[in-house]
């Protein structure tokens, strides 16, 4: 498992909240999208960037995650992302949703991605992110 941990912050905001209160199941899945993002920057590279220079993208091909206790609004809320695997076309990541004011752990999860081609086909990860993300693991 790597060792590489981001963190980024969210307030809850009362749109993202349901009927009972509490956040929607969904929205945590948004979170880990940032968190993703986020994780992705702090390796030096750029989401973005390997979409518009690469022309691919990572497409989700299975999230999972597991309620622990409810974020409700505005609660601040960190998002901890780690890479768990990378190979070929394939990346795995996980993420932790935890309250700041207490620190209680949230949400975990996990998303697995293939890497695609704007054609949404399979391809096989480009070279500097393969690289950057070997490190990663590695260290």
């Amino acid at each position: 498992m790597s060792k590489a941990v981001s963190e980024a912050r969210v307030r809850v905001r009362y749109a993202e909240t349901d009927q009972m209160g509490v956040v929607y199941h969904a929205n945590y899945l948004v979170w880990f999208e940032i968190g993703r993002v986020e994780f992705i920057r702090t390796l030096g590279l750029d989401y973005k960037a390997m979409e518009v220079e690469e022309g691919c993208g990572i497409a989700v091909v299975e999230a999972a995650a597991r309620y622990r206790a409810p974020a409700r609004y505005d609660d601040e809320l960190t998002i901890q992302t780690t890479l768990l695997a990378a190979r070929s076309s394939v990346v795995r990541f996980g993420y932790r949703v935890l309250r700041v004011a207490d620190g209680l752990l949230l949400c975990e999860g996990e998303t697995t991605h293939v890497v695609v081609g704007k054609d949404m086909k399979k391809r096989p990860m480009p070279q500097r992110y393969a690289e950057r993300f070997a490190e990663c693991l590695s260290s």
